[in-house]
């Protein structure tokens, strides 16, 4: 391998590690930032937010990869540009068509990476996901009571607050509770609670020695009670249409791939259409980069940042478009897998004719008389 080709090959997995490294840590900080909230209201439980971060996070390295091999290109090409070290390169006799081939073989490895990951890893993770998931949602309103913690159920209708017990044999100490109905506001306050279990199966959080005080929703009304002994019965809601729907295309996204080829329906070839796409995707984005990078360098390097995000949010729009598309059955699965990366490859062929042809010497035109 000659040093040209071994510097640019070395310089792209260096920008490449930088920029994979920064986008994995964001990525990273939002996602524990919204599951540690999730976890707090009690839609999750704190005992496996560290295990949906990790699954969550091989889900998204396939478009990660993608962009980080995108912007290391884009990035190496116009440092080059920038520092006059493309000059040096043409006068060795070198054109920007020597470039491709240290791209490909930096870019080669990332799509079989990514193709790995989104025909097996991935499919696999999201199942551990749902599993996960499940496994809470099984779980009853009164096993997600933790002492020390507001804990949501029924989507807020109702909110609890447990102290840990002064005396071992209770179950939970002093607990507030907030119950919210169409006609009524209650707060119940009460000493101690426990856990009653009926022969039908119905499962009762039994307050013990309390108040209650339920208040209209105007503030006209108010009532008080005080008890001995009052239960709660915990039930669930049915799931709503739209939960329905986020439960299937979940559903679909765990999925393996030869599963979906086997159900052969237009959701099933979308998701494949999908997985397909982002592999192609990378290698045509770093090739893009080529000739995106190949350009003035008085245009500083935000401006390289600039292409990149608004190239890579439009390829990426587009392969969301035509599967969107291919699952409604407004495109065939024939057109709609390979549609999107022709533009953009014959975008990349022209942009590369338009870098690499030689403008023909004006004419001068000759003096008469």
């Amino acid at each position: 391998m000659s040093l040209f080709k071994r510097s640019i090959i070395a310089e792209i997995i260096s920008h490449g590690g930088v920029v994979f490294s920064t986008l994995i840590v964001v990525w990273l900080s939002v996602l524990l930032v919204r599951l540690l909230g999730e976890a707090a209201s009690g839609n999750i439980g704190a005992d496996v937010v560290l295990g949906l971060a990790t699954f969550s996070s091989i889900t998204a390295l396939p478009v990660i990869l993608s962009v980080s091999l995108f912007i290391a290109v884009l990035t190496t090409v116009t440092r080059s540009y920038r520092e006059s070290e493309m000059v040096v390169w043409f006068a060795s006799g070198l054109s920007l068509r020597h470039l491709i081939s240290p791209i490909l073989r930096c870019a080669i490895p990332v799509s079989i990476i990514i193709a790995v990951l989104t025909l097996l890893a991935s499919p696999w993770a999201y199942r551990q996901i749902e599993e996960y998931q499940q496994r809470y949602q099984q779980r009853s309103d009164l096993a997600k009571i933790t002492t020390g913690q507001f804990i949501e159920s029924e989507r807020g209708g109702r909110v609890f607050f447990a102290e840990a017990p002064e005396d071992p044999e209770d179950e939970m100490g002093r607990v507030i509770a907030r119950v919210l109905s169409p006609e009524w506001l209650s707060i119940i306050a009460a000493e101690k609670a426990h856990i009653q279990h009926e022969e039908n199966g119905d499962k009762f959080l039994v307050l013990v020695d309390g108040h209650r005080y339920d208040i209209k929703p105007d503030g006209r009304d108010l009532r008080l009670f005080e008890f001995e002994r009052y239960g709660l019965r915990m039930e669930s809601k049915g799931s709503s249409v739209e939960e329905a729907r986020r439960k299937a295309e979940k559903q679909l996204k765990a999925r393996p791939t030869l599963q979906l080829f086997a159900d052969d329906n237009s959701k099933s070839w979308a998701h494949i259409m999908w997985r397909l796409a982002l592999p192609i995707a990378a290698l045509n984005l770093a090739l893009l980069a080529l000739p995106l990078g190949a350009s003035n360098p008085r245009l500083g390097r935000s401006g390289d940042i600039l292409i990149a995000g608004l190239v890579g949010m439009v390829y990426m729009n587009l392969i969301n478009l035509s599967r969107s598309w291919i699952s409604n059955q407004q495109l065939s699965f024939e057109l709609g897998v390979w549609l999107v990366h022709l533009v953009f490859t014959l975008i990349m062929v022209f942009l590369m004719w338009q870098k690499l042809r030689v403008a023909r010497p004006r004419r001068l035109k000759k003096k008469t008389g």
